[in-house]
C-alpha cells in the first residue's frame, strides 16, 4: 500500500496489490493511502476476481431469512439455528450478522463469529461474536436471519441483475479463496459498458459483467451506484470513475 496516512491505524503486512493464502487482516479493514483512494480487505469468492471489474458480495440465501428460532435466553452467545432447506458451508457467515425480523426482539442484530458446516433444513450450532449477547429473549414466535459478510466471498457483479451488494472494484487478480485489497472509493479504473459523459453517474449491474454504465430513470431501480466518470466513457474499455461505494 502505497504512502499510508497516520489515519490509516493499522500496520500493512500485505500491499494493495498482492494477494495472500492466509489472511493478514481482519475481513473488511479499512485503509486509504495518497491517492484519496479507499481500500477494504477482502476474501474473492468462487473465481479469481479480474482486474477492472466491480465486485459485489456473496449471494444472498433467501431461505437462510426469516427462520423460526427456539427459546434462547437473555445473555446467549450461542444457540440451535435451523435454516430452511439451502445448506451452509463452513464460516459462510463468520462476521456476518444475525438480524431479528420478528417480535420477541424484532429490530437487534447480533455479530456472528462461527458456523459448521449445515445441510438443508438442518439444524446447527451458531455462535455469536461474545461482546454481542442476545439482548431480548427469542421464542418461536420470533424470525431470525442470516446475512454474510459483504466482503466474504466476493464475485464478479453479474450482468442485468446483482444477486448481492455492490462491495468495490477489483484493482488486480485476486484469485479463488485469497485474501486481498478491493477499492471502494477514490479514483479507479474501471470496465465500462456505454458512452457516459465526463461527470455521469453510474452504477452496477448493467448490461455486462463486471461493468459500469450510465444512470438512467430505468436502471436506477435496480441497480446500485458506483460513482462518477472522470473521463469521456469508452464502451469496452476501462476507463476512470470516482467511486463513491462507500467510505
Amino acid at each position: 500500500m502505497a504512502n499510508l496516512q497516520p489515519q490509516d491505524l493499522i500496520a500493512f503486512g500485505q500491499d494493495s496489490l498482492t494477494a495472500s493464502t492466509t489472511p493478514t487482516h481482519r475481513l473488511g479493514t479499512r485503509a486509504e493511502d495518497d491517492y484519496g483512494r479507499v481500500y477494504r480487505y477482502a476474501l474473492a469468492g468462487g473465481a479469481d476476481t479480474v482486474a477492472g471489474n466491480v465486485l459485489q458480495g456473496p449471494a444472498i440465501t433467501a431461505l437462510h431469512l426469516a427462520n423460526t428460532p427456539p427459546a434462547v435466553a437473555i445473555g446467549a452467545t450461542s444457540f440451535t439455528y435451523t435454516p430452511g432447506s439451502t445448506l451452509g458451508t463452513l464460516n459462510q457467515y463468520e462476521k456476518g450478522l444475525l438480524q431479528v425480523d420478528t417480535t420477541p426482539g424484532n429490530g437487534y442484530a447480533y455479530g456472528i463469529d462461527s458456523n459448521p458446516a449445515f445441510a438443508s433444513a438442518t439444524a446447527f450450532t451458531l455462535n455469536l461474536a461474545s461482546d454481542e449477547p442476545i439482548q431480548v429473549a427469542l421464542t418461536t414466535s420470533s424470525r431470525v436471519g442470516l446475512l454474510a459478510n459483504i466482503y466474504r466471498g466476493v464475485i464478479q457483479c453479474p450482468a442485468t441483475t446483482a444477486t448481492g451488494l455492490v462491495a468495490g472494484v477489483s484493482g488486480y487478480i485476486i484469485p479463488t479463496l485469497q485474501w486481498g485489497w478491493i477499492q471502494t472509493w477514490g479514483p479507479a479504473s474501471v470496465l465500462i459498458a456505454g458512452t457516459p459523459a465526463l461527470g455521469a453517474m453510474v452504477l452496477a449491474p448493467g448490461a455486462t459483467a463486471g461493468a459500469a454504465e450510465i444512470m438512467t430513470t430505468t436502471n436506477l431501480i435496480v441497480a446500485q451506484l458506483l460513482g462518477n466518470m472522470l473521463q469521456v466513457g469508452v464502451s469496452g474499455k476501462n476507463n476512470f470513475v470516482y467511486l463513491k461505494i462507500r467510505g
